[in-house]
């Protein structure tokens, strides 16, 4: 059984190319599969180390080669490409993973298992039929407006339009008939939206991750699942500002010389969980007064000096912090921080 003390592979659509090397001075092993080949290749070598690019199916294929005994890490893409020799190509790619991961201050990302790819599957599709819904509606209001039939913004008056569209005599049938259709689709996608919330509310109270980090204020069933399924362990980050930059919440450095620099924040990382942490921190926001407790006393002060979408990022990002504290010591929230007056 041949040994290699570690392997890059680079993934494809139909075809792998695969960079392996014995010895750090040894020669390297390049090799170039198909799909169907992959698995039989590696289950005929020794445990080792393959490191792989972050990236679509990326998952699957680290699953598939742990149960082969190996030994997957999978590295970012934007970690990888300043290894990559002249000319980019599928063999440079597999040779750069394999520097790229034997670098010792390398970062990896941790393989997800198959039920919480499915539980992230659930938040997409939600976030898909919900950006269905908004193009829906928006083409609603525009055919409509052309025949004069406006209703009041926001998603809770689309009922009043619809009406409009059914009562309205000078509506043309056949613009009636249209106007029908797009509202029987706007029905079938609230009921799947209800139906994917619903799944998602039945994983949340199976996952004691999620029900533990679902006390922290602005979280719900929706962000704490999400959150619960995209960190699978939280102890790859040092600290929860790392947690924090990792989401992108923390401010952008430009520094030189000796003199530090900060910008807007880099929203780098998960937009999905940023997007909700500052969303659910903006409600937060309008109640903290009527709280008490020291997290509700930082909240008053800080939205009394700074805009309110500045605050909302800036709790969010406090938010953040608390998440991973409690995602890494299992503790639970503490109530008297934040503790109705």
């Amino acid at each position: 059984m041949k040994k290699f003390i570690r392997i890059g592979l680079d993934l494809g659509k139909n075809y792998f190319q695969v960079h392996g090397l014995e010895s750090e001075s040894g020669a390297a092993m390049t090799r170039k599969l198909s799909r169907a080949k992959v698995l039989g290749l590696f289950a005929g070598l020794a445990p080792c180390r393959v490191g792989m690019e972050a990236c679509g199916s990326a998952h699957y294929w680290a699953r598939e080669l742990a149960a082969l005994g190996h030994e997957p890490v999978l590295i970012a893409p934007a970690y990888v490409k300043p290894y990559v020799k002249r000319c980019k190509s599928d063999a440079a790619d597999a040779a750069a993973i394999c520097e790229a991961m034997s670098r010792p201050n390398m970062r990896f990302v941790p393989v997800k298992s198959a039920d919480q790819q499915a539980v992230l599957m659930l938040h997409k599709t939600r976030e898909l039929l919900i950006e269905q819904r908004t193009m829906s509606v928006n083409a609603l209001r525009g055919h409509l407006a052309e025949f004069g039939l406006v209703a009041a913004k926001g998603i809770e008056h689309v009922g009043e339009l619809r009406a409009l569209a059914h009562e309205d005599g000078r509506l043309p049938r056949i613009a009636k008939a249209a106007a029908g259709q797009i509202g029987r689709h706007l029905d079938e996608i609230d009921a799947s939206i209800q139906a994917i919330e619903g799944e998602i509310a039945k994983e949340h109270a199976q996952n004691q991750m999620s029900r533990l980090i679902d006390e922290i204020p602005a979280f719900g069933p929706l962000v704490a699942s999400a959150i619960a399924a995209s960190v699978p362990d939280p102890t790859v980050f040092r600290s929860g500002r790392d947690f924090a930059a990792w989401l992108g919440l923390t401010p952008r450095q430009d520094s030189t010389g000796g003199k530090t620099t900060l910008g807007p924040i880099t929203k780098k990382g998960n937009p999905y969980l940023r997007k909700m942490l500052v969303v659910g921190a903006r409600s937060v926001l309008h109640v903290a007064h009527k709280r008490k407790g020291a997290l509700a006393e930082w909240i008053v002060k800080m939205r009394a000096n700074k805009k309110e979408r500045v605050a909302a990022v800036a709790l969010a990002n406090k938010l953040a912090r608390i998440c991973w504290a409690m995602m890494s010591s299992g503790e639970c929230f503490r109530g008297e921080i934040y503790a109705k007056a």
